[in-house]
């Protein structure tokens, strides 16, 4: 491991683009809009009244506007000043138009009638189009919304800023053999007037919100439905015949509805809810009010068909959307720079719905393995960012939809909920929400909320958190003072490159304790304030441990005097730690070794007391650090020596486990047994292997039906070790299936073929009109576990960039593209490679290169 500091290169531009807000001279309060989508053109036409007040004499209005001809616009004022024609010119690099006039508009209220023409895009973003099967399998359109971040513009001409709220008085014009949505209730259904295949459609008028929360859509589906504990309407569209599988997302609705009706004190303001499945959708789901969109395998579930995972899945995103209406959609941030105050919050609160109603999915342990660790993972770089960071133009919006915006910022609110408290939380929530209703809010308003509720100094410790990036190691000692335990700590920046002595990055941490006495309740509370505590705990005797951070609440790692890590061994061995601590110890283990302030092997040593370790949590977050170390030491061929390592964590625990479920088994069961298998199969155990390729056999043949629950690991360890008949097996079970989730099941296993050939094969189906857009990044991506896999996806990204980034026209899909696929490699010339190539082909994507560049390094320097 590296003593000497890496030094990170920026080889691109940092320099941003120009950006001004919109001026406030002139602002809007209502849109009545008209949409008319041809869905054979993929065209639409569109008219709007916009009723404005106008604050000063103006000659020009500015609004958002983006791939939209205007046919005609034009200025009539309330006070009988004559209507103003007006000229427009655009500027598309600005995302703008500017409608002028001959004469100045006096202040006052009016209007703006624009008539306008735009198109069915296939980008997934603004309204766009969408492409499905009938029941009869034919391929038909539908049309489409994605506005967030700042895409309604690509709809029609607006003040597309989430501090710009208005009413939206909605028409829609479309087939009448077509369904039409928008995020209110019809009012009015009738023929439209000249064409008698057509409909118009008229929604009632919305609340007060942003533009990036209108939706529509026009296609076919079926749906079921139900009422909330309030009345509320709740229906799941699906598409056409296929309501069984929208069920369960229906259960989850109106289960979460009722929780945050009860926990904000709030009732959901509006008749009614709506979630339907969209067939072409780059994102999981959109919250738009009233009406929220989700791709199919984030709402769909098949009784027979789809897999423990997937219904956890469809739960937690359900959860998330509907804390949207809330947070996010009644109380919305001024700019997204407060971005995290929607998702962050909605990040945590799924989690808080789901443990009430699915306690079975142990899904806090989950929260700690998957989105915490994920999130401090990325914010030990030095490219990670602040939560809170400053964004202009809207090519840097979609970089902070990350893990930073997301996980960091759930994992921070999830800290802040363990100090000051449930009760103090949820009143602290509730007058946050109720000041800010329809309004718009920044997160100080947050923290003043919660400060007043707790009676703590929320803002002076969650400023620490969030406008700055990063997070603290707790360098801890002990020493034993009779019948008490002397504590020693020390925080600094925890650098995945190493040691940080910059000591200008302080945080205000809020620490607790748990003791051999009683591991699962908190023994101390404290708030380290410096850069140095001194702690006693009273009532220690000298054989017993201290664990820091029990539960994982904390958002920092914690570095143990080799005696302290010591003392926790035996209680790793015995399971007296809970899981989430010994899960906490692990994580914390690799983080360090990563960061070169401990040895590998300590944490290979530490590993070995997870002998009898049968926690799903633990276990998965074990099987992802060894995956790590695995990925690295394929650049130096050396991966196979790790085979035997793994096998032996986890052979015991497969041998008990079996391929087949047993009675009495529940969900986490589920999950465990696809871990283990998936861990024992990839790793070229025998048994496991041959196994796998026979029930796969079967299960193409329509002899016998793999269980759902194990067609991922099998679909892997089949790929992995099998030759290009298994290839061309689980092409076919893809081209066969009928449900969007086993379509993506298989499609996202491919990449794990070890032949050059194969991979190839893989890369070029990933941009096949077989595969949606927006599976395409993730068949990939999932071509790079290997070295020769790394090299040839790299190479086939360079070769096919154009094609990708006209795609996904930038947007977060790219981003991820970029980064999963160079991060994974080892060498500096590597690394320079990948930024040449990036100078010269910019992308906006500049954080993700970097973030990239410095795995790379980082990679180099480990080994």
């Amino acid at each position: 491991r590296f003593t000497t500091k890496l030094f990170l290169r920026v080889a691109m531009s940092s320099t941003k683009k120009p950006f001004s807000r919109l001026p406030t001279t002139v602002v809007p309060s209502n849109y009545a809009l008209q949409l008319r989508p041809n869905l054979e053109k993929f065209t639409f036409a569109g008219k709007e009244t916009i009723s404005i007040e106008v604050k000063e004499d103006v000659q020009e209005i500015k609004l958002n506007c983006l791939d939209i001809e205007i046919a005609s616009a034009s200025f009539s004022s309330s006070s009988g000043q004559d209507s103003l024609p007006a000229k427009w010119s655009y500027s598309k690099e600005d995302e703008l138009v500017t409608l002028s006039f001959a004469e100045s508009i006096r202040p006052g209220p009016g209007s703006l009638s624009i008539d306008f023409e735009g198109e069915l895009n296939d980008k997934m973003k603004g309204f766009y189009r969408s492409k499905y099967k009938s029941p009869q399998g034919d391929d038909r359109y539908g049309a489409v919304t994605q506005f967030e971040p700042t895409d309604a513009r690509r709809a029609f001409p607006c003040w597309d800023e989430p501090a710009v709220k208005a009413t939206f008085d909605v028409t829609i014009v479309a087939p009448k053999n077509r369904v039409a949505l928008s995020n209110m209730n019809v009012v009015e259904e009738k023929d439209f007037e000249g064409d008698g295949t057509l409909k118009a459609i008229r929604f009632a008028r919305t609340p007060v919100m942003s533009t990036y929360l209108l939706a529509f859509v026009v296609g076919e589906y079926d749906f079921v439905e139900d009422k909330s504990s309030n009345g509320v309407l709740v229906r799941v569209y699906t598409p056409v015949g296929k309501t069984e599988q929208g069920k369960f997302a229906l259960e989850v609705a109106l289960k979460s509805l009722t929780y945050y009706e009860d926990y904000f004190g709030i009732a959901y303001p509006l008749s009614k809810m709506d979630l339907i499945a969209i067939s072409d959708f780059a994102a999981g789901a959109m919250e738009n009010w009233g009406l929220v969109t989700y791709r199919e395998t984030c709402v769909l579930i098949d009784p027979q068909n789809s897999s423990s995972f997937a219904k956890q899945r469809v739960a937690i995103v359900v959860a998330h959307e509907l804390a949207h209406q809330w947070f996010g959609n009644l109380v919305t941030m001024e700019w997204w720079t407060h971005l995290w105050l929607n998702e962050g919050f909605a990040s945590f609160m799924e989690y808080l719905v789901v443990d009430k109603y699915f306690p079975e999915y142990h899904i806090w342990d989950q929260f700690v393995a998957q989105d915490m660790s994920g999130a401090l993972g990325l914010d030990a770089l030095k490219s990670s960012h602040a939560i809170e960071v400053p964004v202009g133009h809207p090519s840097e919006i979609d970089e902070i939809f990350d893990a930073i915006s997301y996980s960091k910022g759930a994992s921070v609110i999830r800290m802040l909920h363990h100090w000051i408290g449930d009760k103090a939380f949820r009143n602290g929530l509730k007058h946050y929400l109720e000041k800010f209703s329809y309004k718009n809010a920044f997160t100080e308003d947050l923290w003043s909320s919660l400060e007043w509720a707790s009676e703590k100094p929320v803002e002076r410790v969650m400023r620490t958190w969030t406008e700055k990036m990063g997070f603290p190691v707790l360098t801890v000692s002990q020493k034993q003072e009779g019948n008490s335990r002397v504590l020693e700590f020390t925080q600094s920046r925890f650098c995945a490159e190493g040691p940080s002595t910059d000591g200008s990055f302080q945080w205000l941490v809020p620490v607790s304790l748990s003791c051999a006495s009683n591991p699962d309740a908190v023994c101390k509370e404290f708030l380290i304030e410096g850069k140095t505590k001194t702690v006693t705990v009273d009532g220690v005797s000298a054989a017993d441990w201290i664990k820091v951070n029990p539960g994982q609440y904390g958002f920092y790692r914690v570095n143990y005097s080799p005696d302290m890590l010591s003392s926790l061994l035996p209680a790793i061995k015995s399971k007296q730690l809970p899981a989430r601590d010994r899960l906490g110890l692990a994580s914390d283990l690799f983080a360090l070794a990563r960061a070169g302030v401990s040895k590998s092997v300590e944490y290979l040593r530490l590993v070995d007391s997870f002998d009898s370790e049968d926690d799903y949590n633990v276990l998965c977050d074990i099987g992802n650090s060894l995956s790590t170390f695995r990925v690295l030491l394929s650049n130096v061929d050396l991966d196979s020596k790790l085979n035997a390592f793994v096998i032996k964590v986890y052979e015991k625990l497969g041998g008990k486990l079996g391929w087949d479920a047993k009675e009495g088994e529940g969900h986490v069961d589920a999950l465990l047994r696809s871990l283990v298998i998936g861990k024992l199969g990839y790793y070229g155990h025998a048994g496991t292997v041959d196994e796998a390729k026979k029930r796969v056999s079967d299960h193409s043949k329509g002899t016998k039906t793999l269980a759902a629950d194990l067609r991922v690991p099998a679909y892997i360890t089949a790929l992995a070790h099998g030759d290009e008949a298994m290839f061309d097996t689980l092409l076919g079970v893809f081209r066969k299936a009928d449900l969007q989730e086993e379509k993506v099941r298989v499609a996202r296993c491919l990449g794990n073929v070890r032949d050059a050939s194969l991979l190839a094969k893989t890369l070029q189906f990933a941009i096949s009109d077989e595969v949606r857009s927006q599976d395409t990044v993730f068949v990939i991506t999932s071509c790079c576990g290997t070295k020769i896999g790394r090299e040839l996806t790299w190479k086939f990204l360079q070769d096919n960039f154009p094609l990708l980034h006209n795609r996904y026209e930038g947007g977060f899909l790219l981003s991820r593209l970029i980064k999963e696929t160079c991060q994974h490699f080892a060498t500096e010339e590597k690394a320079q490679e990948i930024e040449a190539f990036f100078k010269a082909n910019p992308a906006p994507a500049e954080r993700n290169v970097l973030q990239a560049c410095e795995n790379v390094r980082l990679n180099a320097a480990w080994l």
